[in-house]
């Protein structure tokens, strides 16, 4: 029953997420979480679940005695959240090493789920789950901590670019290629095309966040 509540919740969180991306719940609105619910099929429960994760994701906030808040999307916090990981990532993967052949095959089978995706939630999960199988590996446990920090802070802007099917596509046609050098065994290879790809989608991301602000 737990697990059904949680699956509840997380989907009430991603609609949410959806409302804010495509502009419904505009920057500062304060949401209405009984229309919301209704609007949504599920009780105020889970949705205040939903909202609390948001809240953690800094998607949201809270006033006391006055509810939840959207919180704004900027292209200065943008820009700033998102050039950290091209500078984590790849040093994390360079310590954990070239993965097996086992964790290979996982991580392929993975990225094929990511390319067959259309939903960008889910997408958005695949991709993470890509990245952290990836770097798995590695034994600084707190540069570990600092991407999974960072990918759940990144989450919201995200959600805009996995909603284009291209941009899914050439997330996963980067992941081949720097599972094709870790088959080479060139983990300088590897860590160069993972660093392209954490920057590849900071172009169309900020190009659609100016769009939405003018």
């Amino acid at each position: 029953m737990q697990l059904e509540r949680k699956n509840i919740s997380d989907m009430a969180a991603d609609a949410v997420l959806e409302r804010i991306v495509d502009g419904r719940l505009p920057d500062g609105q304060r949401i209405n979480e009984v229309q919301l619910s209704e609007e949504l099929g599920v009780s105020r429960t889970p949705l205040r679940e939903g909202l609390g994760r948001l809240v953690s994701e800094e998607v949201v906030f809270t006033e006391p005695r006055r509810g939840f808040f959207v919180a704004p999307l900027t292209v200065s916090e943008f820009e700033q959240l998102y050039d950290i990981r091209p500078l984590l990532d790849p040093e994390a993967l360079r310590l954990a090493g070239i993965p097996d052949e086992a964790r290979l095959a996982s991580l392929d089978k993975l990225n094929r789920k990511l390319m067959s995706t259309r939903k960008a939630s889910l997408a958005i999960d695949t991709d993470n789950a890509w990245h952290l199988g990836l770097i798995e590996n590695c034994p600084n446990k707190v540069m570990l901590s600092l991407i999974e920090h960072f990918i759940s802070r990144t989450r919201r802007y995200e959600h805009a670019l996995f909603r284009e099917t291209r941009n899914v596509w050439v997330a996963g046609t980067e992941h081949d290629q720097i599972l094709e050098a870790l088959r080479q065994r060139d983990l300088d290879a590897a860590c160069a095309g993972l660093k392209r790809n954490l920057q590849s989608g900071k172009e169309p991301i900020t190009e659609w966040l100016m769009a939405r602000n003018n």
